[in-house]
């Protein structure tokens, strides 16, 4: 996109002109201020709410994404050795499940965090001299599915292995839980090469769901707007309704066990009232229940202001959504793939057992080496 195109780009709203003229003044006069800070507070009082609101995320986001990579990067590979040696007593489908949605979340803390986020905030300008960017969006946006996609999955094999008895012992394997997750990779890719085309090689250093610089045909053109809202239809609207759905099922499977099996331990049986069968279906509607919390609450601000953002474009103006609204979305967005795997994974006794191993293991080396 060039600076004309840019220049429409920010004033193309007629009911929000005066607002978007500020916010692009801002981007382009003082993006030093987003490095250093100076002068901000005088910049702050002078400003709409928003616009503060905004540059206070920010700065925000100048420690944010630093200490996401920082944290997201070793979480996952730790996971990913820890559940590696089955030592977790996890089945070997769920194993490869959570192997496979920690490698997806590692993908996406590379590619987004740290290749496209922290460039962005610190204003890496010898970016714009590389052009790759439709291709790191096709891969960024291919692992965003992936990791989206593979908890989908996951939480359809444990709807099967709770609520399907019969269809248990064929679905829940290993050899399918490969099956289905090559082919979600796969699909995941070929899904994402539309964004090859949508955008062009040079990189634009803004946090706009469109990162690269995109042709002002593309922007404006219903054929594209029609391909950008499927994408958003997949990922990730169509996991929401999957994942209540499943986890609604199968709540309502363990509730309705848990009932008749009370029935069958009454006083008149003899038997203690206490039950571990129950206790472990509990833990289970507990686990459903965060799983389900930490997927939508972390995602829907970004897929809403994705949808609205499409829809401004093509000169629908039905509620103002001011920007600072996409940084917060994109910042919990990102969170995902630091609490994604630690849900499944962490509550699990053995395996918070390996992860203390795992982390006092060098520190035991060392005392062994200095005792010699």
């Amino acid at each position: 996109m060039d600076q004309k195109q840019r220049t429409i780009d920010c004033n193309g709203s007629t009911m929000h002109q005066n607002l978007r003229a500020i916010y692009c003044n801002i981007s382009t006069m003082d993006q030093k201020l987003r490095i250093t800070g100076r002068n901000i507070a005088t910049m702050q009082r002078s400003q709409p709410i928003t616009i503060q609101i905004l540059m206070a995320m920010w700065d925000m986001q100048m420690v944010y994404y630093p200490l996401l990579a920082v944290v997201g990067v070793p979480v996952n590979v730790v996971t990913i050795v820890i559940l590696s040696q089955g030592k977790c007593g996890l089945s070997k489908c769920v194993t490869r499940y959570l192997v496979t949605m920690a490698a997806a979340d590692l993908q996406v803390v590379i590619l987004d965090v740290i290749l496209r986020q922290l460039p962005i905030i610190y204003q890496f300008q010898f970016l714009e001299s590389i052009p790759v960017c439709n291709i790191h969006a096709v891969l960024l946006y291919a692992a965003t599915d992936c990791s989206v996609w593979f908890t989908v999955t996951f939480t359809f094999d444990r709807f099967v292995a709770i609520s399907c008895r019969k269809l248990k012992t064929k679905y829940c394997t290993e050899k399918t839980a490969v099956v289905v997750l090559g082919t979600v990779t796969v699909l995941s890719g070929l899904k994402n090469i539309t964004w090859y085309f949508m955008l062009t090689g040079r990189y634009w250093l803004n946090s706009t769901p469109w990162f690269c610089d995109a042709t002002f045909s593309v922007q404006f053109s219903m054929t594209w707007a029609a391909i950008e809202f499927l994408h958003n239809i997949i990922t990730p609207f169509l996991p929401f309704v999957l994942i209540l759905l499943l986890n609604a099922l199968t709540v309502r499977h363990i509730l309705l066990a848990s009932k008749g099996r009370r029935r069958l331990r009454g006083p008149c049986s003899g038997e203690s009232p206490r039950d571990p069968e129950m206790e472990s279906r509990r833990k289970s509607i507990i686990l459903l229940f965060v799983i389900s919390a930490n997927f939508i609450l972390l995602w829907a601000m970004f897929m809403i202001y994705s949808i609205w953002r499409r829809m401004e474009y093509l000169r629908y103006y039905s509620v103002y959504m001011p920007t600072f609204v996409l940084e917060m979305g994109m910042m919990l967005q990102l969170l995902g793939c630091c609490t994604n795997t630690c849900i499944y994974a962490v509550l699990q006794t053995k395996f918070r057992e390996q992860l203390k191993n795992t982390v006092t293991y060098p520190f035991t080396l060392i005392v062994q080496f200095i005792k010699r």
